[in-house]
């Protein structure tokens, strides 16, 4: 089947939507599928088209025929914003014959009729490396672009409480200016965009990793965490929730730096606190296996081609 893989990262984008696109088109083609990745498409010639973000590839899926098969796959900010708030990603809802949602607490946010097209397919790494953290201090990771959904200032707010032993790599660009890091603690080293390998790396090396983020909708670099080993200081929103499990304890309240300050200094501290989270997220590692998503994403596919026609 030729597929049209559409998402609005465009190549050479350090973002989670592409690297998303890029593993799901490796799966599908293994499957035998042709698949083109592109940030649009209009042409209306592929047999299916898969998109990426509800709002922001909306003038593909608007376009795509409607006698074809459409899958949409809900990105955080469409689940926990744009669906509220935009008529373009409530009309692709409505448009598409199956809808992807990155962790299971996303589809509580679909009305009732929409959530028996919902397939969950969770992100997976195919990296080999292992948790390895450095020796002498307690070393965290921030992964990710700095934009007001990811809150990516709430770490430098916390610094001032936390235990002395803690260093914080902080990895990403800053989407909005206005987000840049200004901080004279020695502590804190912001990288700014970094090849994906070479933020592997530093996670790997990181004793935790911290998500502090506004809405996500099951991020990527959760499962990356996962997959080496290394457990998650996480703001308790339904995307992290989603991934890590109700019962997980590395969570911390959103917005609150107090409360990031404590988890951490806790972690950094508190022994047996610490290996409980080691614990936990080892369990989960089968979960953000290669395998594991490339099964859930050609299921969610599956028997399209009969149920076209919108």
């Amino acid at each position: 089947m030729r597929i049209a893989l559409v998402t609005p990262a465009g190549p050479g984008t350090r973002n989670g939507n592409r690297h998303t696109a890029l593993r799901w088109a490796a799966f599908l083609r293994a499957a035998g599928h042709r698949v083109s990745i592109c940030t649009e498409d209009l042409s209306g010639n592929a047999d299916l088209m898969l998109a990426l973000h509800a709002r922001r590839s909306h003038a593909s899926i608007r376009a795509f025929p409607r006698e074809k098969p459409l899958v949409v796959a809900l990105t955080g900010t469409d689940v926990y914003r744009d669906i509220r708030t935009s008529a373009e990603a409530r009309a692709s809802l409505e448009l598409a014959h199956r809808l992807i949602v990155l962790q299971p607490k996303a589809a509580e946010e679909l009305a009732g009729r929409l959530r028996k097209e919902v397939r969950v397919v969770v992100q997976s790494s195919a990296t080999t490396r292992r948790h390895r953290p450095v020796k002498g201090k307690f070393r965290l990771c921030l992964i990710g672009h700095l934009r007001a959904e990811k809150d990516p200032l709430r770490i430098v707010a916390a610094l001032p409480y936390v235990a002395p032993i803690v260093e914080v790599v902080h990895l990403g660009a800053a989407l909005d200016p206005t987000l840049k890091p200004l901080t004279d603690d020695p502590r804190y080293r912001w990288l700014g965009s970094v090849a994906h390998a070479t933020a592997l790396r530093w996670l790997a090396s990181s004793h935790a990793m911290v998500i502090s983020s506004r809405m996500e909708g099951g991020a990527n670099v959760v499962c990356e965490a996962l997959r080496i080993g290394v457990p998650v200081l996480a703001s308790r929103i339904p995307g992290n929730v989603g991934l890590l499990g109700p019962g997980y304890r590395g969570y911390f309240r959103v917005e609150d730096e107090r409360a990031l300050a404590r988890l951490i200094t806790r972690a950094a501290t508190d022994a047996d606190f610490y290996r409980s989270l080691k614990a936990h997220v080892r369990k989960l590692r089968p979960m953000v296996a290669p395998q594991a998503e490339a099964r859930a994403l050609l299921a969610a596919l599956n028997g399209l081609s009969a149920s076209a026609g919108r």
